[in-house]
């Protein structure tokens, strides 16, 4: 298991409106390093102050990761792999490609992927391997 992790909107969201997760977070031990695709999915959400305000302090306070030039290639080849043997539509696919390059990039990064969204993550794990807890 990594010593940094990474959450997927998922949890924030969770956390955010409904506080589902704080006593997980606060109890973790491991270094929080937030995705740039994270962060650009939950700037286009935000609403409230108060969640201006949460990723305000995420932005300023955790690791940033970015996704490489590799990983936005590899997204490609997997969502082509992906769309081959489940017949997903254009719109399936653009919602899923975030997904693919947040996997990729705690892969790149050598950090497990916090989520849950089990049944997406666990599909694009069985295409690139990457270390995944789900909440």
């Amino acid at each position: 298991m990594s010593s940094r992790v990474l959450f997927d909107s998922s949890v924030l969201i969770d956390e955010v409106r409904t506080g589902r997760h704080s006593e997980r977070v606060l109890s973790l031990s491991r270094i929080v390093c937030v995705s740039t695709v994270v962060l650009a999915e939950l700037w286009r959400g935000a609403m409230s102050r108060a969640e201006v305000r949460f990723l305000e302090d995420l932005e300023k306070n955790h690791v940033n990761l970015a996704p490489t030039e590799n990983n936005w290639i590899e997204s490609g080849h997997v969502l082509s792999r992906i769309r081959q043997a489940h017949g997903f539509n254009v719109t399936e696919m653009r919602e899923l490609h975030f997904d693919v390059l947040i996997a990729l990039t705690a892969r790149s990064y050598g950090v497990t992927l916090i989520t849950s969204n089990r049944a997406d993550f666990e599909m694009i794990r069985s295409y690139r391997d990457f270390e995944l807890e789900i909440w």
